[in-house]
């Protein structure tokens, strides 16, 4: 394993000297230290992967130097435009190194979301001609670091480092303080309690996903009723808008607060044209609770203000129980109505994962819809 206050140190000591990106679950240990080693104006928490490649690209301009860009696979998607638009050698030719969790690598099991992706990594590094190295823990990483980061330096050109699972030794994780009543199982839990047998759950990858699964098996309810959106971050809320727009029941998106801020441009869109049967609830705690619990900026945000200012006419606030059952009420007569809920970061250790598998909830789902159509 690689120690990631070595592995953070040699990028400074090639000039590589700040850190951005989104958390990912094979790099927790390395986001882990970059938060904690790290000072404030040397690293930054971005709401998606394309915007760090735009710090990226702005920290050159200012300083020479180049940034370190750190993602989950499934972030490449998000770093296509900027890389090739305006990062590449054929346009601004602007270097920096990608540190890139490689979920669903082929032939190591891993969640249904992570296969495809798994698969097509460094198809799609080789497709957008970044050249790259797959990490060696077990070998001489570091001149696997020194001979990619003097490529970077040559072509003066985005590169890019692929980590495995099990990559990064062990680093102390960040420890966010205590500040509210409910965890988010609990949020959930009351979320669900005012929802009756007609109503649709759209719920965001990740924690609140396998939570909402638990609690109906906990309950010996079925699932057909929630789409549990185990990839694809971030897309939470628009896949509950186009839910709404095509058929009458209920819907109530369960969104999580780095969900939120990854691609809050669908906000006014979605206040804009809402139905009256869909109905907005973030979990705000603060945190990238599936990653490793490194902390989001949403609780310095205004994200109620965010929202009214989006278009929603009634945004909610809750912190107990009791509070959201009273906003629940509210939302399902109101349209353009939201609620968000704070809650403190942390999960129980035994916590599972959904046992069914996305195309049977896919078609769980759909044949409830088409039954009630038939109706």
């Amino acid at each position: 394993m690689i120690d990631p206050k070595a592995f953070v140190d040699q990028l400074a000591a090639n000039d590589v000297d700040f850190f951005c990106g989104v958390p990912d679950s094979l790099l927790k240990e390395l986001c882990s230290c970059v938060v904690g080693s790290l000072p404030a104006d040397r690293r930054l928490t971005c709401a998606n992967e394309g915007n760090a490649v735009g710090v990226a690209c702005g920290w050159h301009l200012a300083t020479g130097h180049a940034a370190c860009v750190y993602l989950q696979n499934s972030g490449e998607g998000n770093v296509v435009n900027p890389l090739l638009s305006i990062a590449d050698p054929d346009v601004y030719s602007i270097p920096m190194v990608l540190v890139i969790g490689w979920r669903g690598e082929p032939g190591v099991h891993d969640e249904p979301q992570h296969v495809k992706q798994g698969k097509v990594t460094l198809g799609l590094l080789e497709a957008m001609g970044v050249p790259y190295v797959v990490l060696d823990a077990d070998g001489d990483w570091s001149k696997q670091v020194d001979a990619l980061l003097a490529t970077m330096c040559a072509d003066s050109r985005p590169v890019a480092l692929v980590v495995r699972k099990g990559t990064f030794a062990p680093y102390p994780g960040v420890k966010l303080p205590k500040r509210f009543v409910l965890s988010r199982e609990q949020a959930l839990e009351a979320v669900l309690d005012e929802l009756d047998d007609n109503d649709l759950v759209v719920s965001t990858t990740g924690k609140t996903s396998r939570e909402v699964f638990e609690i109906r098996e906990r309950r010996g309810q079925g699932h057909a009723n929630d789409f549990l959106t185990v990839g694809g971050m971030g897309h939470t809320s628009s896949i509950a808008l186009g839910l709404a727009l095509g058929q009458d029941h209920d819907v109530w998106c369960l969104d999580g607060d780095g969900s939120f801020l990854m691609h809050m441009g669908a906000f006014p869109v979605s206040a804009a044209v809402a139905p009256a049967n869909f109905h907005y609830v973030v979990n705000d705690n603060g945190a990238h609770e599936s990653v490793g619990g490194q902390p989001t900026v949403a609780l310095d945000a205004d994200v109620p203000g965010i929202l009214r200012a989006s278009g929603f006419d009634q945004v909610i606030e809750a912190t107990t129980a009791d509070e959201i059952r009273r906003a629940m009420a509210m939302l399902r007569t109101s349209a353009r109505s939201a609620l968000v809920i704070y809650t403190d970061p942390g999960s129980r250790d035994d916590l599972g994962r959904p046992t069914t598998t996305p195309q049977q909830n896919k078609q769980a789902m759909m044949e409830l819809i088409g039954s009630s159509r038939e109706a």
